[in-house]
């Protein structure tokens, strides 16, 4: 299980990130101009682009105790997953994938070499 300062942690390590508010208030993380996670409401989950529409219907249907979307999503490359179901590893993978989908490409490439 994770909350939000670990999902808030995960985000603003990586390059370029910031967080905003978003809809409502709640909070949201950024690299310009795009936005690559999210925290909802009832229930509280975390938002975050994946590769396709695919993968999220892949995702969904293996573990729908983990993953879920709604109709808002529809057409989008948008999985939601529940806090309670994930660990910090996951969330990391999960919110770090997301970034790279949205980032810019020079972002990425810099990510990725620093990590070698």
């Amino acid at each position: 299980m994770i909350g939000h300062e670990d999902v808030r942690r995960i985000s603003v390590g990586l390059p370029g990130a910031y967080e905003q508010p978003s809809h409502g208030g709640r909070p949201s993380w950024r690299t310009k101009p795009r936005m690559f996670a999210w925290i909802r409401d009832e229930p509280e989950a975390l938002g975050v682009w994946v590769e396709s529409v695919e993968d999220k219907e892949a995702l969904v249907g293996a573990e729908p105790d983990k993953f879920f979307t709604t109709p808002h999503y529809d057409g989008h490359a948008v999985v939601l997953v529940r806090l309670d179901a994930v660990d910090a590893v996951e969330a990391g993978e999960l919110i770090t994938e997301s970034w790279r989908l949205r980032a810019a490409p020079s972002l990425v490439k810099s990510f990725d070499r620093s990590a070698d």
